[in-house]
């Protein structure tokens, strides 16, 4: 049996890291749903691994396409930070930054191992186009399943959001993190020591 602390944070939808995940998937869902509504076959669906890097007045797009489907690149990157929230005034205006683009087809490498022989005729027919290393575990501390840290973390940043989006806290911007650190003892969680949480505002506050 261990006593320890265990620390896990959360951020809200305009972090950094997170502007950059959603404009990576608003991506790949406007492909989609332009391939759904030319009814293009499954092996003819858009093949999108486009990363997304943030900074300053805009953001660097680069990766790997390959579509029959035309989607306005720069259009939905705009409108996806203006749903985060962002505007003139968080300085980071969906109308005004840069969107530079490096994209280039799928490499046949990469194709090899997604193309199937025979006809695709569903997702079980598709090979593997990517892969990745995933840490977690399931575990009875809470009802989902997750380590409570992460889980009390997650629910400050959901509220952090709803506030803001409610306008019960009209000072809060669209970035925030938060952090909570439980003791554990025995390798069960005993009590919260410490509750961190950080959110962009407005100067007068």
């Amino acid at each position: 049996m261990r006593n320890y602390f265990f620390t896990s944070e959360s951020v809200t939808e305009g972090h950094p890291d997170k502007i950059a995940d959603r404009i990576s998937d608003s991506i790949l869902d406007a492909f989609l749903k332009e391939d759904r509504k030319q009814n293009l076959k499954l092996k003819e669906f858009s093949r999108v691994a486009i990363e997304t890097i943030v900074f300053t007045g805009g953001c660097i797009l680069v990766g790997q396409l390959t579509s029959k489907s035309f989607v306005n690149i720069p259009a939905v990157v705009r409108n996806t930070v203006k749903e985060i929230g962002y505007n003139l005034e968080w300085g980071y205006d969906p109308e005004y930054i840069a969107v530079i683009t490096s994209i280039d087809p799928q490499s046949p490498d990469i194709a090899m191992g997604v193309n199937n022989p025979q006809e695709i005729e569903s997702e079980e027919d598709i090979g593997a186009g990517d892969q990745g290393m995933m840490f977690g575990y399931a575990t009875n501390e809470t009802t989902q399943l997750m380590p409570a840290p992460i889980m009390l973390a997650h629910k400050l940043a959901q509220n952090l959001s709803k506030v803001r989006k409610s306008k019960i806290l009209d000072y809060l911007g669209p970035d925030g993190k938060t952090q909570v650190t439980i003791y554990y003892e025995n390798s069960k969680p005993r009590y919260i020591k410490d509750i961190v949480i950080s959110n962009q505002h407005k100067d007068n506050v």
